[in-house]
């Protein structure tokens, strides 16, 4: 890469995921193959990230996955790029632990400069006390300057300007008060579905950023034992990355994935990445054949805003029934797992799924409660590691677990993992990149 930076803010709402996504649009717009990726477990925003900038979008997460994998990632996704943006989360120093798995950990980790976008309304000279204590803070991270967003006359921005001279972080961007910097939030997250930027936000960063300095931020470098040439790990770089490939390509030869846009659309790409040979199909509208098939993965994604298209393909869901009770391998994952549940209660009535679990979730407004967390737990030996993030729960009782989840810092959580016959079912979303698959 050319260039990489990491997009940040003091908290969420700051606006980094608009600049983040805008950005991406505009050096695309200017004939520039941008590299995408996002900090975290985030499986919504990678969405629009890969609608952007035409690449899938990476997540780089230091809980679901080691700090020398997550250098790899990076080094492997961002080398014929020629520039990388990495979207921060939360906080700039939010984790799960203090500053554990926080965006300021891959930048630290990978030495990105950190562009700070911060939500300047209703505030001017107090900016400097916030900013000084952000750049302050900690002494292994550069940040490459400030963005000031929802900025609201000329006269803010130059005591905006003021404040960055007297802090020594370079402005980078005075950024107007527009509907074009609003995103719309809806249901769990945003709407993936909604793919394209408006011009009217390209044009504003374009006109109100200095994007031109943005690309002479300092590049990632290159990790000793990465050879650019060939494009790959040398071989004792490599080792332990690939033993860990080979182990789940031998265990896993042909793997099928649910895929819609959204009701089955939460994975992870390293994990897609990992599976070996994999093909797709779309429960809506498709039936599976199971022949050669080693694994059907059902990711994450929102089942219950398609529940009359999901029904109505019963010979999907009867296949897909045939194979568990044959003894076929299945991992289901939050929208996965729902729909190899008996049904999915809404407002609007009951609606009959697979069948192969004997459980009922309920979607109704009602019953909506927030489940949210980093999960880990361990089976057969192995450990593995994922997030959960849902409204939706089960209609009492709670079906046992095959395991006892715990969160982050190893304190237990209500989370079940349902284990039947060949299948492993669960609310958390599965990072399977350094574990065996099932």
């Amino acid at each position: 890469m050319k260039s990489a930076f990491l997009i940040a803010a003091p908290a969420s709402g700051s606006g980094k995921t608009t600049v983040a996504r805008g950005l991406m649009k505009l050096f695309t717009t200017k004939g520039l193959t941008v590299q995408p990726f996002k900090c975290g477990p985030d499986y919504i925003d990678t969405k629009f990230h890969a609608a952007v900038c035409g690449r899938p979008s990476v997540n780089l997460d230091t809980f679901m996955a080691s700090p020398e994998h997550v250098s790899q990632l990076f080094t492997r996704y961002g080398t014929e790029a020629d520039v990388g943006i990495v979207e921060g989360m939360m906080g700039l120093f939010d984790g799960y632990d203090r500053d554990r798995g926080s965006a300021y950990e891959i930048a630290r980790e990978l030495g990105l400069p950190v562009v700070l976008v911060v939500d300047a309304k209703s505030t001017a000279y107090s900016m400097a006390a916030l900013l000084s204590g952000f750049v302050n803070f900690r002494s292994d991270i550069s940040f490459a300057g400030v963005i000031y967003n929802k900025v609201g006359s000329e006269k803010h921005g130059r005591m905006l300007r003021q404040v960055s001279d007297d802090v020594s972080l370079p402005c980078l961007g005075l950024l107007p008060k527009a509907t074009s910097l609003e995103q719309a939030s809806r249901y769990l997250g945003l709407d993936f579905s909604q793919t394209a930027e408006s011009r009217e936000l390209v044009t504003l960063l374009e006109k109100h950023v200095d994007w031109q300095r943005l690309l002479q931020c300092q590049p990632f470098q290159i990790p000793e034992g990465w050879e650019v040439e060939s494009g790959r790990w040398s071989e004792e770089g490599e080792r332990w990355y690939e033993e860990g490939r080979e182990r789940k390509a031998v265990d896993c030869h042909n793997v099928l994935i649910a895929r819609n846009a959204e009701s089955f659309s939460f994975i992870y790409q390293e994990t897609i990445d990992a599976m070996g040979n994999v093909s797709f199909f779309d429960p809506e509208t498709e039936v599976p054949t199971f022949e050669g098939i080693d694994l059907l993965y059902l990711p994450g994604g929102y089942p219950e805003k398609h529940l009359e298209a999901l029904t109505g393909n019963e010979a999907c869901r009867r296949a897909i029934r045939d194979f568990a009770e044959r003894g076929g391998r299945i991992i289901a994952e939050c929208g996965g797992m729902m729909y190899l549940c008996r049904s999915i209660v809404s407002d609007d009535g009951e609606y009959p799924m697979c069948g192969v679990l004997p459980h009922t979730i309920t979607a109704r407004q009602a019953d909506r409660r927030l489940s949210l967390g980093y999960r880990r737990f361990v089976l057969d030996g192995q450990e593995y590691r994922g997030h959960e993030f849902h409204y939706t729960q089960f209609v009492s009782p709670l079906p046992p677990s095959a395991t006892q989840v715990c969160d982050a810092l190893g304190q237990p959580t209500a989370t079940p993992v349902v284990r039947y016959k060949n299948v492993i079912a669960s609310y958390t979303h599965l990072y399977l990149n350094e574990t065996n698959l099932y």
